[in-house]
C-alpha cells in the first residue's frame, strides 16, 4: 500500500478532529472530546504551539495521525518525545502504517537529540501493547500515571 508521512496543516483540523473522534471511540472516551475542529486549527497550529502533528496519506486520504509534543527529562538532561496520540484507522491497519508513523517520530527525536521517546497505552489494548513491544519499547511498570483535571485541577491551583 502506497502512502506517505506528512506534517499536518491548519487545513488538516476537521480530518484531525475526526481521527481524535475515532480513536476516541476506539478507546471507549468519546464522551471526553472536548476539542472541536476550529479550537485544533488555533491551538495546534499557532505559531507557538506545543504540539504537532504527522498524518499518514495515500490515494483513499488520510489513514493515521500521530500527535506529539517535547518534554524534558532532568535525569538524561536532554528533552524527550512524547507521543500523545497514535491512530490508524482500522480499515488500514497491517498495512505499516503505525510503524511508519512512529518510525518518523523517532527520526525526528534523533533529529532535535531527545534521550527518549515515550508514550501511555490502555492496559486493556493488546494489540497495540503488542505492537509496541514487537519494536522493542519496554513497559514502565514501575510507574504510574497521575492527572489533575477540571476542578481538582483549580483547586491544586489554589493551594498556597
Amino acid at each position: 500500500m502506497d502512502f506517505k508521512i506528512r506534517e499536518s496543516c491548519r487545513e488538516d483540523s476537521s480530518i484531525l478532529l475526526e481521527l481524535i473522534k475515532e480513536l476516541a471511540v476506539y478507546e471507549k472516551l468519546l464522551h471526553e472530546v472536548e476539542a472541536d475542529a476550529d479550537q485544533l486549527s488555533k491551538s495546534l497550529f499557532a505559531e507557538n504551539s506545543p504540539a504537532f502533528c504527522v498524518l499518514a496519506e495515500g490515494a483513499d486520504g488520510v489513514m493515521g495521525f500521530a500527535l506529539y509534543f517535547f518534554n524534558y527529562s532532568t535525569f538524561l538532561g536532554k528533552k524527550g518525545l512524547y507521543l500523545e496520540d497514535l491512530f490508524v484507522k482500522p480499515q488500514f491497519r497491517g498495512n505499516g502504517i503505525g510503524k511508519a508513523l512512529l518510525k518518523r517520530l523517532a527520526q525526528i527525536a534523533v533529529d532535535r537529540d531527545c534521550g527518549r521517546m515515550e508514550w501511555s497505552v490502555l492496559k486493556w489494548n493488546e494489540p497495540a501493547i503488542g505492537f509496541y513491544k514487537s519494536l522493542g519499547a519496554v513497559p514502565m511498570d514501575e510507574w504510574d500515571t497521575y492527572r489533575l483535571t477540571g476542578e481538582a485541577l483549580v483547586k491544586a491551583s489554589e493551594y498556597a
